[in-house]
Order: structure tokens, then sequence, then C-alpha cells
């Protein structure tokens, strides 16, 4: 009689090892993009969350015909109110997918914007400075320079209710510029 070799299955240990080791390769060369697009991505969170808590005070404003208050704080949080009444529209927790997002806010004193029911600004009732715009950054990500690794975004506000969303650091000529 002859002696077959049985066909093997599964992998050996060699093969094994070979495949973890261009696993690694692979997760180390990927990983710090991983984390820098992770950390832009925290920052387009909390910015348009930020601009869709100013549309929802804008149009709250409008359907219900009252003065609606767009207030920031704390962190990248907001509530959206009344302002003849305590009733909050909505609101959005600090901690909601943007934890390392920075809020730094224009003029430095301000914290809220009214909306009238032409969906225009108006001065604040309690006669606080009226935000015109909010700057998203992430103090540990890096600077925001151009060509750098964070993508730094700004909500402007203008007097008109206007909202917009914008990258304060791109040329005049880009139409992502403020």
């Amino acid at each position: 009689m002859l002696n077959r070799r049985r066909s093997q299955r599964g992998f050996t240990l060699i093969e094994i090892m070979i495949s973890l080791t261009v696993l690694g390769i692979l997760l180390m060369i990927a990983l710090p993009n991983f984390s820098e697009w992770l950390q832009n991505q925290q920052l387009r969170a909390a910015s348009e969350a930020n601009l869709n808590g100013l549309q929802v005070a804008r149009a709250a404003a409008i359907q219900r015909n009252v003065l609606v208050q767009f207030q920031s704080g704390p962190g990248t949080g907001w509530t959206v109110t009344e302002v003849a009444t305590p009733v909050v529209v909505q609101s959005r927790s600090p901690d909601e997918g943007s934890p390392n997002a920075a809020l730094t806010v224009t003029p430095a004193s301000a914290t809220t914007v009214t909306f009238a029911p032409l969906g225009n600004v108006v001065a604040n009732a309690d006669g606080t400075p009226t935000v015109t715009q909010f700057d998203f950054s992430n103090p540990a990500g890096g600077s925001c320079q151009p060509g750098g690794p964070m993508r730094c975004l700004r909500v402007a506000i203008s007097g008109g209710g206007s909202l917009r969303m914008c990258d304060p650091i791109v040329g005049v000529t880009d139409p992502r510029a403020c």
C-alpha cells in the first residue's frame, strides 16, 4: 500500500503570524488618519448641531409669532426657549457626539441670540450682547492653520437672521469661505 498524505485543513502558525504582522502595519499607517478624521467629524457634528439649533429658534419665532431665544452653553450645548414664557422648544446636551469640540463666542461675553417673529435678530430682552458668530475648534487636535490637521468651522449670524456655516481658514474665492 502507498502512503497517501491527507490534505491539510486550516492555517499554519507561520501564515497566521504573517497575516497579523501585515494587519499591524496597516493599522499603524491608518490609525493617525482615522484619529484626525474622527476629530474633524466631532467638530462638524458640534457646528451642525449649533446651526440646527439656531434654525430651530428662528423657525419657532416665525411659526409661533413670538420672540424666541437661542442660549449657548454649557460647552457646545444649547437651549431654545420662548422669551415671554419658560417653554423650552428644544435643547442639546454638550456631550452629544462632540466631547472634544471647543466653542468660542463672538463677542466674548455673549451667550444669547433672540429671533423676532419676522426671523430677524433683535436685542436680547435681558440687555446682554447678541452673539454674532460661533467658532468651533479642538484644542487637543492642533491648530486651525491652512493645510493643518484640523478643519475648524464657524457659524455666522447676520442681523437679518441669516445663518451660515463656513470655514474661516480657506481663501476668499473658495465658496466655503466666511
